[in-house]
């Protein structure tokens, strides 16, 4: 009997093929696998990781990274966003030229009584815990010769123009005063206040004729203010588009609707007023002319 060796002798020269012995017990093994290694990385090569992760940090500026060498002017740009507020930074007020102007004068007094009027109307937690949703906001409307109307009263409440504000309402929590309906027209509000007004159980009514601030935004933010019970609402005469009328499908219990329609024929407008509609039957859109 031919043994192994000779075998393989014959194969090799007859046929020109090789062969291998292989025991059939040892577990199947892949030819030229890679083996993954677990050498650790020296140290030159870990400082380089981390190096390029600190350049990949998400949103810091290239300014405010460590390994980028700074200019000597970089002590006058302050950013802004950092500090809460919503004005340029110091080095663009350098390099801006001053209007002493008359004009230039008034604007910057309109811009700094804004954001003086958006810092006042400000949301304050400690108010709403104190007084409750409805007094806060009560308080807040009248403050800003608004009108407000509590549930069980006939009268609208507002203040005098001609004193000082004195109304006569509970400075702390009372159960008793729930808001039935607010009236916000012509008040000089703006987005900032609108958080303010929310989480009224009881509203029914609630107006921003002629409210020149209040956009689509501010729709946005009323609709999302948890008003279970409201039925009638007035954003006639403000800038509320078709894109902000959408919002409202998060007030099912609205009925009435009143708004001044686009000068000319929007098909978008027309659009969205029918969608409401179909989402909502029981809500009657009415334009503020037909009223006038």
């Amino acid at each position: 009997m031919l043994k192994f060796r000779e075998i393989s002798y014959l194969l090799r020269k007859h046929r020109n093929f090789s062969v291998t012995s292989i025991s059939f017990c040892d577990p199947p093994q892949r030819f030229n696998q890679d083996v993954p290694s677990f050498k650790p990385l020296s140290e030159s090569r870990q400082k380089k990781i981390e190096d390029d992760k600190r350049k990949l940090i998400w949103r810091v500026k290239p300014m405010k990274q460590p390994f980028v060498t700074k200019s000597a002017l970089s002590v006058f740009d302050q950013d802004p966003a950092e500090d809460g507020e919503k004005v340029p930074n110091t080095l663009t007020y350098l390099t801006k030229p001053i209007d002493f102007s008359f004009s230039g004068f008034k604007n910057w007094f309109k811009r700094q009584q804004k954001q003086k009027e958006i810092f006042l109307q400000q949301f304050i937690p400690e108010r709403h815990a104190i007084l409750g949703n409805d007094l806060a906001a009560a308080h807040f409307i009248l403050f800003r010769k608004g009108k407000v109307r509590f549930v069980g009263q006939k009268d609208w409440m507002e203040m005098n123009p001609n004193e000082d504000y004195n109304v006569p309402l509970p400075n702390k929590y009372d159960p008793n005063y729930l808001l039935e309906a607010i009236k916000c027209d012509r008040m000089l509000l703006y987005y900032e206040g609108l958080e303010n007004i929310r989480r009224l159980r009881k509203l029914l009514y609630l107006s921003f004729k002629f409210v020149e601030n209040f956009d689509d935004w501010c729709l946005d933010r009323v609709s999302g203010s948890e008003f279970t019970s409201l039925e009638e609402l007035d954003i006639s005469e403000t800038k509320v588009t078709s894109n902000g009328l959408q919002a409202l499908y998060r007030i099912p219990t609205l009925k009435k609707l009143i708004v001044t329609p686009p000068t000319e024929d929007n098909i978008e407008w027309n659009l969205t007023i029918a969608m409401l509609q179909d989402i909502m039957p029981d809500l009657e859109v009415i334009s503020s002319n037909e009223i006038a």
